[in-house]
């Protein structure tokens, strides 16, 4: 997750280059070139399209700025009309770029590197929608909560709009896809059937349609428990587990059906040293036989040293099962 970002000296280059992060998100020669930095750096087995969850609606009509170090600010969308002002028919033009970008990389990319697409799960998107900027997202609960009616008029939109996106993504090259519900763990267990598993379920359905074979990798960040029940009714291929989640859990509870991603504190890649090592081989015993994507509970920090990622992934490489280690196998 976030393999350049801002810990990688080439991406910041090309991010001071275009002046400003979307304009580097829609200008499909640098988006190119900062998908393939960590590939290029550090050998990864598969690439991430670089990009944002907000292009979504930005693509839908909304103002979206990044300010330096201030996160994304947005128009506020509260109201029924601002709904109604939403365009969905701008998408495919808007998003244009993007789609290049993920046409160009799946050319580029070396025999075995896979590229994953992405998009943001509904609730999460509707999240910064509402409240405008990151925060508790209290006029979204607000709204969510108050006038349910109301606020899923912004999720069937936005439904419509992810699975869109998600499918251009694949058209063009994208071997599997994720959904980021980054806020899924705001919502009291009473709320999380409505307002991420269903939405998440009708983007999935949706894709799957046209999609049949593209798998595709859940990411309902702090739900804990309810990782199941997300799993077993969304449809998803894979769950994506952050760094609260246990691994021998997610080996005992999910692993037996859905492969599993994650999940590294991002923190250790800040500490380094036999710290990372020890952590990293302690969640490929759990994990490490069974269907697994070894990543990150969350986002690569800023300040992260390339030399602690580049450790991971020779020891996540060099990594066999303790009785594949006794016989040299």
């Amino acid at each position: 997750m976030r393999q350049a970002g801002r810990y990688l000296p080439e991406y910041g280059e090309l991010r001071r280059q275009a002046g400003s992060f979307l304009t580097l998100c829609y200008t499909p020669e640098l988006a190119v070139e900062v998908t393939l930095q960590p590939v290029k750096r550090f050998g990864m087995d598969a690439a991430i399209l670089f990009s944002d969850i907000l292009v979504v609606p930005d693509a839908l009509g909304v103002e979206v700025t990044f300010g330096n170090g201030n996160g994304p600010c947005l128009t506020p969308v509260r109201t029924l009309q601002d709904i109604a002002a939403l365009r969905p028919e701008r998408m495919q033009h808007h998003l244009a770029p993007v789609y290049t970008a993920a046409e160009r990389v799946a050319q580029a990319l070396p025999e075995g590197v896979a590229l994953i697409g992405f998009a943001g799960a509904p609730w999460t998107v509707a999240c910064y929608m509402v409240e405008g900027r990151g925060g508790a997202f209290t006029a979204a609960k607000l709204w969510a909560f108050g006038k349910p009616e109301e606020f899923q008029r912004l999720i069937d939109v936005l439904v419509e709009a992810t699975a869109e996106h998600l499918i251009e993504q694949a058209r063009r090259g994208a071997e599997a896809v994720q959904l980021f519900d980054s806020w899924a763990g705001i919502l009291p267990s009473s709320e999380f059937e409505r307002w991420c598993i269903a939405p998440t379920r009708s983007v999935v359905q949706r894709f799957k349609a046209i999609w049949p074979d593209v798998p595709v990798i859940g990411f309902p960040r702090g739900t804990g428990c309810m990782l199941r029940s997300y799993a077993e009714a969304t449809g998803v291929d894979a769950v994506s587990v952050d760094s609260g989640v246990s691994a021998e859990w997610a080996a005992r509870e999910l692993q037996p059906r859905w492969a599993i991603q994650g999940n590294l504190d991002p923190v250790y890649l800040l500490v380094g040293g036999t710290e990372l090592t020890d952590r990293i081989r302690a969640i490929l015993d759990a994990l490490g036989d069974g269907p697994f994507v070894f990543n990150l509970g969350h986002g690569v920090l800023p300040g992260t040293p390339p030399g602690n990622v580049a450790l991971l992934v020779e020891a996540v490489r060099a990594w066999r099962p303790r009785g594949e280690e006794a016989t040299g196998r």
